[in-house]
């Protein structure tokens, strides 16, 4: 077997950073500053762009044809639309999320001053007061606000404590982790990702593992606004797997446990043969999988394409249930997922013809097309498969 042995301890432990760590789109610096201290720790450099999305290369016996994985360590959060005469701030969400989630939760308010907390609460909170209206007031980021824990009173009063439009608001996780393996959090989308990426890179680390060529390892910081890998990928990558959540609803295949391959997302499809390769990776390693297509779904391979990006493009994942929501993820996944990077980044190069950006048609994939040979049992004649005209 190729795959490594993961440090699940270490995997938890470093997922619980991450999420103690606020990070919204827009305000990563400081999860950024975590992470390339965590790679510099294993002996990896870490090179940044100038916003902070992080390319840490990992040598293997050749430059060209590279393989990259990525995940993102941007999350959802929200931002200060207006300062209200209430004395609360009107907000936004940064990312796609519903505020039915919002509806609750405690956040941090980031000013030039400081930090501020607060609770976001829907207009009418108090049964008391609105009675049943409480129950029927339409969810929507129009029908809840920011109550902060400071005395303001008015817009004066919030103007006074440093507070302004624009001003950017983290989400509290409220992080339970359970000795069941099932972890409890908002931001596991895609935190999860980034632990297992560093998990990986710890095994591959550990066991002085060499790899065919380079591999890329890529924390992107605004895939939750649609910008992901677009400006992280250099030229000499041929494939690019990423990391992210599977959704466990109703209509799904994914899983809480082991890895699911998406074969496509609103996107489109994903690419044929790098897919093909990730499965067989799991049924050659003994890694549980299933896969599933995501309708609604895009993830850091659709903006590096979008930007222009020659790459072969895939995505695993570990099964989430209630994403962008208050989110729950279990450890087999991770482990799963963790695995099955070991294994890919040190598997042979099947397409070697992707070691240069362009060459002939020489060595040039093909697709199957012949027919599928079909087992009829012996009562079944040749002329009853056939459509009679008459």
């Amino acid at each position: 077997m190729s795959r490594l042995a993961i440090d699940t301890d270490y995997l938890v432990a470093t997922l619980s950073r991450l999420l103690k760590t606020p990070s919204p789109s827009g305000y990563t610096d400081n999860v950024v500053r975590l992470v390339t201290t965590e790679l510099a720790d294993m002996g990896i450099d870490a090179e940044l762009t100038r916003r902070g999305a992080i390319r840490a290369v990992r040598r293997g016996a050749d430059p060209r044809g590279a393989r990259a994985i990525v995940s993102h360590l941007d999350t959802l959060g929200a931002q200060v639309k207006n300062l209200k005469d209430n004395g609360r701030l009107e907000i936004v969400p940064i990312g796609h999320w519903s505020s039915r989630f919002a509806e609750g939760a405690r956040c941090t308010i980031f000013t030039e001053k400081g930090t501020y907390r607060g609770s976001i609460l829907p207009l009418k909170a108090s049964g008391h007061t609105f009675n049943k209206e409480i129950d029927s007031q339409p969810v929507s980021w129009d029908n809840v606000e920011v109550r902060v824990d400071a005395y303001a009173r008015g817009k004066v009063g919030l103007a006074k404590l440093g507070i302004d439009i624009g001003d950017i608001i983290a989400i509290d996780p409220q992080t339970e982790i359970l000795d069941n393996g099932y972890i409890v959090s908002r931001h596991l989308d895609d935190k999860a990702g980034v632990a297992i990426m560093l998990a990986a890179i710890r095994a591959l680390q550990t066991e002085e593992a060499e790899t065919p060529v380079d591999i890329h390892f890529l924390f992107t910081i605004a895939e939750e606004v649609g910008v992901g890998a677009s400006s992280v990928l250099q030229p000499q990558v041929a494939s690019m797997v990423a990391i992210d959540n599977g959704t466990t609803a109703p209509g799904q295949n994914s899983d809480e446990f082991g890895v699911t391959i998406a074969m496509a997302d609103q996107t489109g499809p994903f690419d044929y043969h790098l897919t093909k390769k990730l499965a067989h990776l799991c049924r050659d390693e003994d890694i549980r999988y299933q896969k599933d297509v995501f309708r609604y779904y895009r993830s850091d391979s659709a903006s590096a394409v979008e930007a222009g990006a020659d790459v072969r493009t895939a995505l695993i994942t570990f099964g989430i249930d209630a994403s962008h929501g208050y989110e729950r993820i279990h450890l087999h996944a991770l482990r799963s997922v963790a695995e099955l990077v070991t294994a890919y980044v040190t598997s042979p190069v099947m397409i070697e013809r992707d070691l240069d950006q362009i060459s002939d048609v020489r060595g040039f994939t093909k697709l199957p097309s012949r027919k599928a040979k079909q087992n009829l049992s012996a009562d079944i004649k040749v002329s009853d498969t056939k459509t009679d005209p008459n």
